[in-house]
């Protein structure tokens, strides 16, 4: 799905892949931001290549929701938000923030934008999972009107390694639409 949201300031917009070499050099090759996704760091512009192409092909099924965060500002690309995917119809969302970007609120409100798009959607709740030891992305989950609702371990293949994970569910009920 070409989903096009946008905030006070932000602008949620379908990756193309053009942003290659934006995506690279702003968060795909960073370890620091890298280390509690479940993908590894690129190690060139044709890692950045490849996912996006993979990512834009997804766009022709109608679930697949991924957007490109975008400063309104001026125009760069500083992360990205997506349904990762849907848990017995529940979405489950999964973001990124260069972390150039960290700490200033766009993360909270690229989530909430998508929070208020899947809850117009008709979806009575959506689930975000963010690794224990990742503060920031439980704080921004917190400001979204996430609850805890259990912390498991898993193993993410890619990396070789068992986390604690957190996961979260937002309710339609308790969640403020704008």
């Amino acid at each position: 799905m070409l989903l096009n949201l946008e905030t006070k300031r932000l602008i949620l917009r379908p990756f193309s892949t053009s942003d290659a070499l934006d995506m690279y050099n702003n968060w795909s090759s960073d370890d620091s931001v890298t280390s509690f996704l479940t993908w590894n760091s690129h190690r060139s512009v044709n890692d950045a290549v490849s996912i996006l192409n993979l990512w834009v092909e997804q766009y022709q099924k109608p679930e697949r929701i991924n957007c490109a965060i975008v400063l309104k500002s001026d125009k760069t690309l500083i992360g990205g938000i997506d349904v990762v995917g849907y848990l017995d119809g529940i979405p489950v969302i999964g973001y990124v923030i260069s972390r150039k970007y960290w700490n200033n609120g766009y993360a909270t409100e690229a989530c909430s934008s998508l929070l208020e798009y899947l809850f117009s959607l008709g979806h009575k709740k959506v689930r975000i999972d963010a690794v224990v030891e990742n503060i920031g992305s439980n704080k921004v989950i917190r400001k979204c009107k996430g609850k805890l609702i259990d912390t498991v371990d898993e193993y993410i293949e890619s990396k070789q390694k068992t986390f604690k994970i957190n996961i979260y569910e937002v309710y339609k009920e308790d969640y403020i639409l704008k």
